[in-house]
């Protein structure tokens, strides 16, 4: 599910389950490589939640969570953030945080 700013309340840091959060960018190929993995992801649990914001598109929130590097995987639970990633990783590793 794609978020922007106004929707990052609502679908992050109010949901009652872990959430991952891709900050990412379309002319970005390891983005584009992560995508599908992620939404894979989304589709086997409903245990977490997975959203997508483009750094384009929102500028904003991605200064305001320090994105520098992408894609930037950013770890809720609780409506507090418990890791953070950049760069690829497997969909193994992105499920175990998750999880934990």
């Amino acid at each position: 599910m794609n978020i922007t700013s106004e929707e990052f309340d609502k679908e992050v840091l109010s949901c009652d389950k872990p959430v991952v959060v891709d900050f990412n960018a379309t002319w970005c190929p390891p983005c584009q490589a992560l995508h599908p993995m992620l939404e894979e992801l989304a589709d086997e649990s409903d245990e977490y939640k997975v959203v997508f914001v483009d750094i384009d598109e929102d500028p904003i929130l991605a200064t305001e969570y320090r994105v520098s590097s992408i894609p930037c995987l950013v770890f809720f639970k609780n409506g507090e953030e418990y890791e953070r990633r950049v760069g690829l990783i497997p969909k193994k590793r992105v499920k175990k945080i998750l999880e934990a």
